[in-house]
């Protein structure tokens, strides 16, 4: 996956596109990621006697496909494209394509 949790990314389509928003959690079986802020629908919800929990509209955040997002770097400060690289002691890491930084 080139997206991972914690990562702050650009929306690049949809009615939020231009918008960043922090990834909260990643489906990747599904292809999708729930980003902080973004892709806000209602939720009508029942009121749960045994819980006390109030019943009402309530707003959530609904997943969004990965194709759709671009991580930002945090140097370089632009969305960039995500590439890999082998460090010297043989571990896999996540770069800039634009600024070759470490994500």
């Amino acid at each position: 996956m080139r997206v991972k949790k914690n990562d702050i990314v650009k929306i690049l389509a949809g009615r939020d596109s231009g918008k960043t928003g922090k990834i909260l959690t990643v489906f990747p079986a599904k292809g999708k990621a729930l980003v902080q802020g973004i892709n806000m629908v209602k939720k009508h919800s029942r009121r749960q006697t045994n819980d006390q929990q109030q019943g009402g509209i309530m707003h959530k955040e609904s997943p969004v496909d990965i194709s759709n997002l671009m991580v930002v770097c945090q140097k370089c400060s632009k969305p960039a494209r995500v590439g890999f690289t082998k460090l010297s002691d043989g571990t896999k890491v996540r770069i800039c394509k634009k600024c070759k930084e470490i994500l």
